[in-house]
């Protein structure tokens, strides 16, 4: 009589292990190729809302105020750009979504930051052209070299407050800047999200003190220093401004620079 031999439950374990080993070897390239894909439809997402941003300035002669971002979506206001920005924290929140026509939501699910230089956002009637102690001077109403703009609320010459940054990864201390004199600059704060609001107006986590990550999601009148920099992990003992460990950082910036903006209110006809 033939027998047939089973399997024991020494090889189902050994069997059971390796199909695991597979399976999770199969997965890792998996999920980096998910990360990649959200990293890449963010990137698109900031591309088409500043593209809507230099659209409403051609519109409108401004750039548009941030929302207010503690309102839930669905609510009365909801990404609609505030009514002023000329003063305190008004000038941060998040992207006004409903009055620009864009995404309310990065890859991850939550609001884009954004933060606008007073200067290019303030009423064309009561326009103002630079900030205080701003070089070169531009003031067009007294100087002849300078046009006035009765179409803009700001002019050729016009500079913003804002500066984005890098770090030197071999001495954090050591700063350099990417851009200055930004009109403004559209934050979304990655995967992990510190810091970020989220549909229901409510605020995540912010990232720990001394960190790049909490100046990107610093919500006052002060926040002109954004930081812009590779990817790194989370990592215990970390500071970003000291020492030789980045902590984790996975923010994803960008900005509307002075002469793009102008170069698109010159052909729309808003400049000079």
């Amino acid at each position: 009589m033939n027998r047939c031999r089973g399997f024991t439950l020494a090889e189902l374990a050994i069997a059971l292990v390796i199909i695991g080993l597979l399976l999770a070897s199969a997965f890792v390239p998996l999920n980096t190729q998910i990360e990649l894909r959200a990293v890449t439809d963010t990137r698109r997402i900031q591309e088409n809302v500043k593209d809507a941003i230099t659209g409403f300035a051609q519109a409108n002669g401004r750039l548009p105020c941030p929302a207010d971002p503690t309102i839930a979506s669905g609510v009365a206001n909801a990404g609609t750009e505030r009514a002023t920005c000329n003063t305190g924290a008004n000038m941060v929140g998040v992207v006004p979504w409903a009055t620009l026509g864009t995404p309310e939501l990065d890859a991850w699910g939550r609001r884009l930051t954004y933060r606008v230089a007073t200067i290019f956002a303030d009423a064309i009637a009561s326009a103002t052209y630079q900030s205080t102690g701003q070089t070169p001077t531009c003031d067009p109403p007294t100087n002849p070299t300078t046009p006035a703009p009765v179409l803009a609320s700001f002019a050729l010459c016009s500079l913003g407050d804002i500066t984005v940054y890098t770090r030197d990864p071999a001495n954090h201390a050591t700063t350099t800047a990417l851009a200055s004199g930004v009109a403004a600059v559209i934050v979304s704060h990655g995967k992990n999200g510190n810091g970020a609001y989220v549909p229901s107006g409510s605020q995540k986590t912010a990232a720990a003190a001394n960190t790049d990550e909490l100046a990107n999601a610093t919500f006052t009148a002060g926040a002109t220093s954004f930081y812009n920099r590779d990817p790194t992990p989370s990592a215990s003992g970390c500071s970003d401004t000291s020492g030789t460990a980045f902590c984790e950082f996975d923010d994803i910036i960008t900005w509307i620079s002075p002469p793009t903006l102008v170069m698109r209110m010159v052909s729309a006809g808003k400049l000079p």
